[in-house]
């Protein structure tokens, strides 16, 4: 009966799309952190061994791309409640 009618009225949909691949990469990069720790990778120093660098993970730049990724996740999540928040009340106030 709504089917479609929150993306016409509100941005909504393109934020839980952006939300959802947001999500996304914080679990691909969290992965690479993880794997960088499990192999005791502390990314802060130079490697010695030239073919060891080339499957080495920088953990520096992957906890700054956390972080970085971390705080647009929160940013649409902010933006995806005040949308929702506008939502409800509409629909309240017509009810």
């Amino acid at each position: 009966m709504l089917y479609g009618f929150f993306g016409r009225v509100s941005a909504a949909p393109r934020l839980v799309e952006a939300l959802d691949a947001s999500q996304q990469r914080l679990t691909m990069i969290g992965q690479r952190v993880a794997a960088a720790k499990a192999r005791n990778e502390t990314g802060f120093v130079l490697p010695t061994d030239p073919a060891a660098a080339a499957g080495a993970i920088d953990l520096e730049t992957e906890m700054a791309a956390l972080a970085n990724e971390d705080t647009n996740n929160q940013a649409l999540n902010t933006l995806l409640r005040g949308t929702y928040d506008t939502l409800r009340s509409v629909i309240r106030d017509r009810g």
